[in-house]
């Protein structure tokens, strides 16, 4: 068995426009950030390279200091983006949610 874990902000890099339900801190210098940094990795979950670069620190330092809330932003951040898209976009996380779909076969 294979254990993989994605982070759960690197899902939130399917659409880094999504983070625009982070009002206090959304302008055009965070959404151009948070485009770069998707750019330079094959795909979202990729972006979980280490804990000092992990997502959601990537985020924290792009943000102002309380603008970002895992808690509050995180779900309507994933809502906005929807499941599907992030299924496309994340090819491990896709497996882990087919085995979950397929558990009871």
């Amino acid at each position: 068995m294979i254990w993989v874990c994605v982070a759960y902000e690197g899902l939130l890099f399917s659409d880094p426009n999504a983070f625009e339900w982070v009002t206090d801190g959304w302008n055009e210098n965070t959404r151009e950030q948070l485009h770069a940094i998707s750019s330079i990795f094959p795909n979202p979950e990729d972006i979980n390279d280490s804990p000092e670069t992990a997502p959601s620190k990537r985020i924290l330092k792009i943000f102002p200091p309380g603008a970002y809330s895992k808690v509050e932003h995180g779900p309507l951040i994933a809502e906005e983006i929807g499941i599907e898209s992030m299924r496309i976009k994340c090819p491990l996380f896709n497996g882990w949610v087919n085995k979950l779909e397929n558990w009871s076969n």
